[in-house]
């Protein structure tokens, strides 16, 4: 067969064409600033926004029936922030004031609100079977949560997640529209279920965790801060006990609780011994929506009404005001079954004059606790003849890893010495350090570094930032000695 010469020229163009589209497509794929591969992944349910809007348009009023209506507590003095003992423990703090036509107020909004969602719950919009991780973040939270979700991938973990941004202002779309879905994630602008309410009443920073869960598409959730990151798959969390059975999972904070024995009263329960449990840390909490629905509607009640009411209750000015009681408490006014790991949470850092210089917070293996304590073994009481459960949670909460701030003066600089010089951030304690099995921190100053360097211009919080990758490089360089191996 033989073929024009028209033909031919238009065949060899057609077939140059192509050869130029796919050498395209394979450079710009492999020098794409936001790549990540972590081979296949389960991608996320297509979000159900009128699923969400209608389950907010019963919800919402329930919230406003059973309103506390009362004056809030009045704070006669703070609570201290003490730590959890488990023998000679403090007495419980008691700085609230209310009158008893207010207590008894609260306790029938309180009442009420639980026979409303026993009787006939809103109905719940989540996909069967689904599992995923849920966080809250926006404007400065969004470049730490960016490193959180590449140190998650560096685990094998292949569970999507779900962002939720406040309102349309905290949407960005570079981040949201190109790197985000490169690490199997997706905002989600809550203002959009929210605004659809017919009574508008802000819901906002603390507020947002349970409403958060409550509106992601998973039915098993695994919520955590945007500065916190898993150092293994989380998946094998949701496949073994004690989530199997207990279908909630929280970890300890390092304090005792500080409730008001009014709370107690409030939710008609005897007050809860001091030496019972310590309080919670929720920047990682474990949850299955279809277990544990209602448990989430009163948590979700008690932050709803929490900056006017309910944080009170449960803080009395003590550290950590918030959501992080709201789990645990309603699972038991409920009478849901629930698991808070027994091992303490572990502060780690590196040594100044002044002792550690603490910038992170690890928590345990809940399924090798949960071993233990079937057995009769509380290692929460000091037994260290038996092996700690290994770490599975870094929460670099203080202060927030931002390279575009992370390098500037502030109470605690994880990256510096007391005389200046720099420092690795993470050293002590050794038996904590040495029980992650790699070197964790470079890992993570490795994506500390991708970030600040292939994200520099790309946020909304770092426009006015200058140096930004040049600071983390010359850490790095001063700390590691050598190239970032991703390419930086």
């Amino acid at each position: 067969m033989y073929l024009t010469r028209g033909t031919g020229r238009l065949r060899i163009l057609m077939v140059s064409v192509l050869l130029i589209f796919t050498f395209w497509h394979l450079f710009s794929w492999q020098t794409e600033p936001y790549a990540f591969s972590i081979g296949s992944l389960h991608h996320a349910p297509t979000y159900n926004l009128s699923g969400h809007t209608e389950f907010w348009r019963q919800l919402q009023p329930l919230f406003e029936k059973h309103e506390p209506n009362c004056d809030p507590p009045r704070r006669i003095g703070n609570a201290q922030t003490v730590g959890y003992k488990t023998s000679d423990p403090d007495a419980r703090p008691d700085m609230l004031e209310m009158s008893t036509r207010d207590v008894w107020s609260m306790t029938k909004a309180h009442s009420d609100f639980v026979d409303a969602i026993n009787a006939n719950p809103p109905s719940l919009s989540y996909v069967p079977g689904s599992k995923g991780l849920v966080c809250t973040a926006g404007g400065p939270y969004l470049p730490v949560l960016v490193i959180s979700l590449r140190m998650l991938r560096r685990t094998g973990s292949k569970l999507p997640v779900e962002v939720f941004l406040a309102s349309r202002d905290e949407y960005e779309e570079y981040i949201c529209d190109k790197v985000l879905p490169s690490l199997n994630a997706k905002c989600v602008i809550l203002s959009q279920v929210l605004d659809k309410s017919l009574v508008s009443r802000p819901i906002e920073k603390y507020q947002l965790k349970p409403f958060a869960m409550l509106f992601s598409s998973f039915e098993d959730i695994l919520f955590l801060d945007a500065d916190a990151f898993p150092l293994a798959k989380p998946e094998s969390l949701f496949e073994r006990e004690p989530f199997q059975s207990k279908g909630m999972l929280t970890w300890p904070d390092f304090w005792a609780s500080s409730a008001s024995p009014l709370y107690y009263r409030i939710a008609s329960q005897e007050v809860a011994a001091m030496d019972l449990r310590q309080a919670t840390e929720s920047g990682e909490v474990l949850i299955s929506k279809r277990t544990h629905f209602k448990t989430l509607l009163l948590s979700a009640y008690y932050n709803y009404w929490g900056p006017t009411h309910y944080y009170r209750l449960f803080s009395q000015g003590a550290a950590g005001e918030g959501d992080k009681e709201t789990f645990i408490a309603a699972a038991t006014a409920l009478g849901e079954p629930f698991y808070q790991v027994s091992e303490r949470i572990c502060a780690i850092g590196h040594s100044t004059k002044g002792g550690l210089a603490g910038s992170a917070m690890v928590q345990f293996n809940p399924i090798e606790d949960y071993k233990l304590t079937q057995k009769g073994i509380w290692r929460v009481a000091g037994d260290d003849a038996v092996k700690q459960p290994r770490p599975f949670f870094i929460h670099a909460n203080f202060p927030k890893f931002n390279p575009a701030t992370l390098f500037s003066q502030q109470a605690v600089n994880p990256a510096f010495n007391d005389d200046g010089s720099y420092t690795r951030a993470w050293t002590i304690p050794e038996i904590v350090i040495n029980e992650f099995g790699r070197d964790v921190e470079k890992e993570f100053w490795a994506e500390i570094l991708w970030t600040g360097c292939k994200l520099e211009n790309k946020f909304k919080s770092w426009e006015n930032q200058t140096a930004i990758c040049q600071n983390v490089k010359k850490y790095w360089t001063a700390m590691f000695g050598q190239e970032d191996p991703r390419g930086v």
